[in-house]
């Protein structure tokens, strides 16, 4: 029999209700007004439409007539990121299935799709968070033609999806819907591609070594199959009821994920404001989808990237959701996956365990996550407890049963552990996120000198000197958002990952950010207040004593930071077009509330 509701869920969700209770109420009220003067089509004047069906070819008599819902397709599609090479036939094959319902679509438009694999280390890393800005504001501009009756969104990867919901949200008064590609298959064990990063960092392997085992790795059309930002965001539509349910982790190429899309495409037709099951994004997105977002994302282990995705998407929506509500969830939620890097299988062995529908079902029957959201499929949030498959030529869903692999995946009543490791800690050096659920229990607590460093490309040279042989807290400053634009610091993970298999006591401390894929080193990252402008960070000393503890929930320095003049600020960097990001990072606000120069200057 299903539980009710945990009492900590329900008091963090009337807390961000209450929190969020004018600007939800102002954000609703702008949608029920944009979608009252929305433009019918039928008035737009001739040379408008003219314009927007003459390159329908064979869709241009339907889009004239009226005949059915017209749907926008905005793609993220290029075929240099792995996740999104799959989308480049989508379009094309959803427009015939609209046709199948009497429905018609057009590509409105693209945004831009970085992968963060290929830019970590490099300069272009530093174009990243703000690519979120950028994306969602390419939506708006996909979304301004008033031609459509319903939103498809084709993204995956980190910045992506969050970028493409910020957008839509927008145009809330429509329905939309998300529609994933999968994940590539499974290449050499995880495992084993930390061991030879280790090796390289350690100098005992070459380049050809590396490579060939990062290829082993990343080899295929699909999203990586690491748990990280990108399988997250998979994750996190299937909770806030935003996909066909099931539709996270089947692969790119199979029968199913065709059939998926199909199903995506009738049913966005079915769910328009002229049908009788209206369901516009901007009542499906409610603060109960952000908290069961957050309830996903601690279950099974996610990307530490949404501690900043989180609050940004929830903000476009016109809700307040902070890291003491992500902190007080974690509390409550049980960590029931384990996935590689907190586990040693990828998303695949995931799925293959029963995934999403199995979480989904553990999570409701014990109470902890909101069942009565609005999803944009029929039955509600229970529909996404249920795994899909093909009988033949027809798509259905069944029931999940127990876990097919316990190491993976088990029921929230027998966790892996009690709450779902994304601790808070704050002190006297501000506060930040720390994983615990990726990190022994045992280092948990961290007290040693610091280091101080200003980009980790120093890190890393310190390392090959030897010069961190010994219980250190690194501390990586000047990275935050209106310092360089916030990168992930993937680079540091290897060195300070063989500082600790060496025995010694370490922990990284940044108000950058760390990979989604990151690990087992214990660390306090997304600090806020930055250290530009003279957060405590700027203040740090080489040598100072620092104290990172996950238990406690304590970020702090013995030292007399209040006696001291902030470090010098490092000016920005030219080339790569970082100047020309340069008033994102003016304008950006912190990490907590979710590091947006766009929202904060729109006021939201």
């Amino acid at each position: 029999m299903t539980k009710p509701l945990n009492d900590t869920i329900t008091r963090v969700t009337e807390r961000v209700i209450a929190n969020s209770r004018d600007s939800r109420s102002a954000y609703l009220d702008l949608m029920d007004r944009e979608g009252e003067r929305q433009v019918d089509r039928h008035s737009l004047s001739c040379s408008n439409l003219a314009h927007a069906f003459a390159g329908a070819e064979d869709d241009q008599n339907a889009i004239k007539a009226a005949q059915g819902p017209n749907l926008g397709i905005v793609t993220a599609y290029n075929d240099m990121l792995s996740a999104h090479q799959p989308y480049h036939r989508y379009p094309e094959r959803m427009k015939i299935w609209a046709r199948e319902v009497g429905a018609t679509a057009q590509v409105a438009g693209g945004t831009p799709a970085m992968c963060d694999g290929v830019t970590q280390g490099q300069d272009g890393m530093e174009l990243s968070l703000f690519s979120r800005d950028t994306i969602a504001l390419s939506t708006i501009v996909a979304l301004s033609h008033a031609m459509y009756d319903g939103v498809a969104l084709l993204g995956i990867c980190d910045k992506i999806v969050p970028g493409l919901l910020m957008g839509a949200l927008r145009f809330g008064h429509l329905p939309t819907i998300f529609v994933p590609s999968g994940p590539m298959g499974t290449g050499i064990s995880n495992k084993e591609k930390q061991r030879t990063r280790q090796l390289y960092a350690e100098g005992k392997v070459g380049r050809d070594e590396l490579l060939a085992s990062e290829m082993g790795s990343y080899h295929s059309p699909g999203t990586c199959t690491f748990y990280g930002t990108a399988n997250s965001n998979q994750m996190m539509m299937e909770m806030m009821g935003l996909h066909v349910p099931g539709a996270a982790f089947v692969p790119p190429g199979a029968k199913l994920r065709q059939e998926l899309t199909r199903s995506a495409t009738h049913r966005l037709a079915a769910i328009r404001k002229e049908g009788d099951d209206f369901r516009p994004l901007s009542r499906v997105v409610d603060e109960k989808a952000i908290i069961n977002a957050a309830i996903g994302l601690l279950a099974t282990g996610g990307s530490t990237n949404h501690a900043i995705h989180i609050p940004a998407m929830a903000r476009a929506a016109g809700i307040r959701f902070d890291w003491s509500d992500l902190a007080e969830l974690s509390s409550a939620v049980p960590l029931v996956a384990r996935v590689y890097p907190n586990g040693s299988g990828d998303v695949n062995h995931f799925h293959d365990a029963g995934g999403m529908g199995y979480v989904i079902g553990t999570l409701l029957d014990e109470g902890l996550a909101h069942a009565d959201i609005l999803t944009v499929w029929d039955g509600g949030f229970e529909a996404y407890s249920r795994e899909p498959g093909m009988d033949g030529e027809e798509l259905t869903w069944r029931d999940p049963g127990p876990s097919g692999d316990t190491e993976m995946l088990r029921p929230a009543s027998d966790p892996f552990q009690s709450d779902g490791g994304m601790r808070l800690v704050e002190g006297n050096l501000g506060r930040a996120c720390f994983k615990s659920s990726a990190v022994e229990r045992e280092r948990w607590t961290i007290e040693a000198p610091c280091r101080v460093f200003e980009d980790q490309h120093s890190v890393n040279e310190a390392f090959k000197k030897g010069e961190l042989d010994k219980d250190v807290v690194v501390v990586v400053r000047f990275q935050g958002p209106r310092a360089n634009g916030m990168p992930e610091l993937h680079k540091l993970t290897p060195a300070l990952g063989v500082l600790q298999d060496r025995g010694y006591r370490v922990a990284l401390v940044t108000d950058g950010r760390m990979s989604g894929a990151s690990g087992k080193v214990p660390a306090a990252i997304h600090c806020t207040p930055e250290a530009l402008g003279g957060g405590p960070l700027a203040k740090l000393r080489d040598g100072d004593i620092v104290k990172v503890c996950a238990e406690a929930g304590t970020l702090s320095t013995t030292a007399d930071l209040g006696s001291r003049e902030a470090a010098h600020e490092p000016a920005p960097d030219m080339g790569m077009g970082r100047e020309f990001y340069a008033m994102f990072r003016a304008n950006s606000d912190g990490a907590e509330q979710g590091a947006s120069s766009m929202l904060a200057m729109a006021g939201l």
